[in-house]
């Protein structure tokens, strides 16, 4: 078992071809995982799927447990960059956080595999579990902490208002991205992953909770400065680092 950003050597191709197998492992790794769940998936079952010899899965993996824990990795990547690209284009942070919800909720429709194999992590590698969210959140408050000095957002706790932020975008998510994606003509009726609706009541929630305080607006003894919860991860302002 690696630890969450150590490496082994056999993870690191020396080619081209090699990057794009050992890519097909972790793409495969990831459907089988999400199909059959860990302890029921195996490394012939991912290798068979990826159309290569057990030993050319050896070449990039040490085990079952090492290909999981990259694919946990792989898949925060994955939807990091795609926050990320969504909402660096934005200048507002308000428009940055629709555009970063929106590509997140697309991205958990399109690859239900996150929302399963990170449950799984709970229980194979619960270490993976916090890593996993914890290298979102440290984007996460770095962005809204930038945003509140500019006077953007209102000023709450950036480390607290971005695992709540989080919070909202996992459930909300989880119940119309992921619950509904064998429904009917659901790709139509779902153009940012959840129904129009849901999404933007949510962006509803998330403005108005996020709104700078109104001058003469009443304040709470904290309102002098952002106050911290200690040191920091958006899914929507910073780009992901591998």
């Amino acid at each position: 078992m690696t630890t969450p950003d150590q490496g082994d050597a056999r993870t690191a191709p020396r080619t081209t071809k090699g990057t794009r197998t050992r890519a097909r492992i972790l793409r495969v790794a990831a459907e089988v995982f999400a199909e059959h769940g860990y302890h029921d998936a195996s490394i012939v079952k991912i290798t068979e799927a990826a159309d290569v010899g057990q030993g050319t899965f050896y070449l990039y993996f040490s085990s079952k447990q090492e290909v999981f824990e990259e694919v946990v990795r792989d898949l925060n990547q994955q939807v990091r960059h795609a926050m990320f690209e969504a909402s660096s284009a934005e200048t507002d942070r308000i428009a940055a956080e629709r555009a970063g919800f929106r590509a997140f909720f697309r991205f958990a429709a399109q690859n239900p595999a996150l929302y399963r194999i990170v449950r799984q992590a709970e229980f194979v590698a619960p270490q993976m579990l916090r890593w996993h969210y914890e290298r979102i959140a440290e984007g996460y408050v770095d962005g809204l902490r930038t945003a509140q000095a500019r006077g953007e957002l209102a000023p709450i706790d950036p480390e607290v208002l971005a695992w709540a932020l989080m919070g909202i975008g996992e459930i909300v998510g989880m119940r119309w991205a992921l619950w509904e994606d064998d429904a009917p003509g659901a790709e139509e009726d779902r153009p940012d992953g959840v129904p129009p609706l849901v999404f933007e009541a949510t962006m509803r929630l998330i403005e108005r909770a996020l709104a700078p305080e109104r001058t003469g607006a009443r304040v709470g003894p904290a309102d002098a400065t952002v106050p911290t919860a200690g040191p920091a991860s958006v899914p929507a302002t910073q780009e992901e680092q591998p």
